[in-house]
């Protein structure tokens, strides 16, 4: 039993990348799951890289042109007339991706779990059998405690959150608009989110503790008690290297292509799976990190941004919104900001003296975190 690639993990970068690759490859998935979805994960993938990577529209569930943004005083909300991003079902984007996979020719291996490498093959193990499987590539897309890059010997210098997400049934009229709240007295960590599903539910979670999740519940006066769904999860933000050892790959969570700024992955990861195949069909694979390098950047900047969070207290913040919300601010995002490039959000900002010169008093150290 031989392949071209093999893939180690079945999630939606995994499955995207073997429906990339089935035409030109031949194909595996090995997937520790009996079934896709069950990940933590509020879904959001922006409009553009949606519909520019392909994916399929039946996995939307919700489409949202707008958010609005509240601190512990204040608030203001950005828009478009278009939707800027999409609410999908992830189990069901996974499925439709495995479908396309294997309608192209690849194989999957459900409920097996990949225990490491041995005399260049990929030890399995499928209901209690032991296989070997030999590929001529391996890529390791199974999430953020990959067992891969353990096999690879990839470093990680990265800050490892725990999540908690909820659907909960309430009233939610602008099914439209994502609410992102930024109290660090609530949630000090990260922000806490509602991001409407239908008009009477929504996920409602942050990053932190359960108490933290409970006690932002209280303050929008969300029932507990309401919520039909709960699910957990983490995300790494940081590096993992190498991306590429020899020939075996990490892609994705495992490779933690993630927004340090919104925690969100499978946009990145879809886009390095691009790279990936593009290197793979040159038959260079070591160009892989080269191709992916406007992911890097996107990664480098966001964890300037989420160490410039970190150390702002509340009232900064309260400032930096002072300045958000002005009228110059918001015409300058709406016009210019894209939910998957957050460097040219800060760009944009920046190229307006009179809005750099408030952030300046607001704290310097913003600035040199953005430049």
């Amino acid at each position: 039993m031989k392949y071209d690639v093999l893939i180690i993990g079945g999630g939606p970068v995994g499955n995207y990348l073997a429906s990339l690759l089935a035409r030109d490859f031949n194909v595996a998935v090995v997937e520790r799951k009996t079934s896709f979805g069950g990940k933590a994960c509020t879904g959001i993938i922006g409009a553009e890289n949606y519909e520019r990577l392909g994916l399929p529209e039946k996995a939307v569930l919700n489409q949202l042109r707008g958010a609005v943004f509240y601190s512990r005083i204040q608030s203001f909300e950005i828009q478009r007339k278009s939707p800027q991003a999409y609410v999908v079902d992830r189990k069901t984007l996974e499925k439709e991706l495995a479908k396309s996979a294997v309608k192209k020719g690849a194989d999957y291996f459900m409920g097996t779990t990949f225990q490491g490498f041995k005399n260049g093959k990929a030890v399995l193990s499928h209901m209690n059998e032991r296989l070997e499987v030999e590929a001529s590539f391996y890529v390791g897309a199974d999430g953020v405690a990959s067992t891969v890059a353990k096999n690879i010997g990839a470093s990680t210098k990265a800050e490892f959150l725990t999540g908690y997400e909820i659907e909960v049934v309430g009233e939610f009229e602008r099914t439209d608009f994502t609410e992102v709240w930024v109290n660090k007295e609530i949630t000090p960590k990260f922000f806490a989110w509602v991001t409407p599903v239908e008009d009477d539910l929504a996920r409602v979670g942050t990053f932190g503790t359960l108490d933290e999740l409970n006690r932002f519940l209280r303050v929008r006066m969300l029932k507990p008690t309401s919520s039909i769904e709960f699910k957990a999860g983490s995300v790494g933000l940081g590096w993992r290297k190498p991306w590429i050892r020899e020939n075996v790959a990490l892609i994705g969570d495992a490779a933690l292509q993630i927004k340090p700024t919104t925690a969100g992955g499978i946009a990145y990861g879809m886009l390095c799976a691009h790279a990936l195949r593009k290197a793979l069909i040159e038959g260079a694979p070591e160009r892989y990190w080269n191709y992916c390098s406007w992911v890097r950047k996107q990664i480098s900047f966001g964890l300037k941004f989420r160490k410039l969070f970190l150390g702002l207290d509340q009232e900064a913040i309260e400032k930096i919104f002072e300045v958000l919300k002005s009228e110059e601010a918001r015409e300058v995002i709406e016009s210019q900001a894209d939910f998957d490039d957050h460097w040219r959000t800060a760009k944009a900002i920046l190229r307006k003296p009179s809005l750099l010169a408030r952030l300046i008093k607001v704290s310097p150290s913003i600035i040199r975190a953005l430049l």
